[in-house]
């Protein structure tokens, strides 16, 4: 509470990016950061990154006192998710913190792919148009992250018209976005008269992975999610549902956390769902 003005000091917000090589990737998280604190003046928001930039969430979370919701720029549950962002919270013993849900999936991140592929030259193609879209990510593991991405599809297909959507993957799940490709073409997804595949990109920001798989796109390919106010909405969406978290505090559902983050600490809330 401020002693000043008697008011309940809100937490913290501390948006969690990747981090990347590609300078475009820190100017795009800054700029959504920027609409976000446009939309909720007065609040403290500040960044960290996972690797590769700064500041490194570790450094973020040391400068803070008080309360903080952890707010994922990822689009998934995969290994940053559940251990990577636990893991510094629990490093920060001198706040009271809580990690929100990441970004995905959730109709406005449909809005906003729908938004892009606008950009790049979609039309009112529906169902039966013989267009189709594959909708590029990065790729975990974790078989979490594979049913977020899925869910995802089946948001912009719904956003599309009934347009087919197939996930295709960067590094380390399958099918990969050319192999994605073939796969609609073989089964006469763009087939009919016309019919062509666009690459929808579902990377909060430009890095190594997204323009790779717009290399890939036979036709056009959407930019990152990027600073869009749908993005912005979203994010304070997200630190809003967790902030509920942290004024009563509850162990987290065993099926909601991952083994490892069973056991140790139960007082840094986890929301996942």
């Amino acid at each position: 509470m401020s002693l000043s003005t008697g008011v309940a000091r809100r937490p913290a917000l501390v948006a969690v990016a990747h981090g990347s090589r590609d300078p475009r990737a820190l100017r795009t998280v800054q700029a959504l950061l920027q609409r976000v604190r446009a939309r909720r003046p007065g609040l403290d928001v500040r960044l960290g990154h996972i690797e590769l930039n700064e500041p490194l969430l570790s450094e973020t979370l040391a400068g803070l006192r008080g309360a903080a919701v952890v707010v994922p720029l990822l689009l998934g549950r995969g290994y940053h998710v559940k251990t990577d962002l636990p893991r510094a919270l629990a490093g920060a013993p001198h706040l009271r913190g809580v990690i929100a849900a990441p970004l995905g999936p959730h109709p406005l991140l449909a809005e906003a792919l729908y938004l892009r592929l606008r950009e790049a030259g979609w039309r009112g193609y529906g169902n039966g148009s013989g267009h189709a879209v594959v909708l590029a990510a990065a790729g975990s593991l974790d078989p979490d992250s594979a049913a977020d991405t899925e869910r995802a599809a089946a948001l912009l297909s719904s956003r599309l018209g009934g347009v087919p959507v197939l996930p295709g993957y960067a590094s380390a799940a399958t099918p990969t976005v050319p192999a994605a490709i073939d796969m609609l073409r073989r089964a006469g997804s763009a087939a009919g008269p016309g019919g062509r595949i666009a690459v929808a990109s579902y990377f909060t920001a430009p890095g190594r992975f997204a323009t790779q798989s717009a290399a890939a796109a036979p036709w056009i390919a959407a930019e990152p999610l990027g600073a869009q106010e749908a993005m912005a909405r979203l994010v304070l969406h997200r630190y809003d549902q967790a902030v509920g978290a942290l004024a009563f505090p509850q162990p987290v559902p065993p099926a909601l956390v991952p083994p490892a983050l069973a056991r140790p600490r139960t007082e840094v809330p986890l929301l996942l769902r």
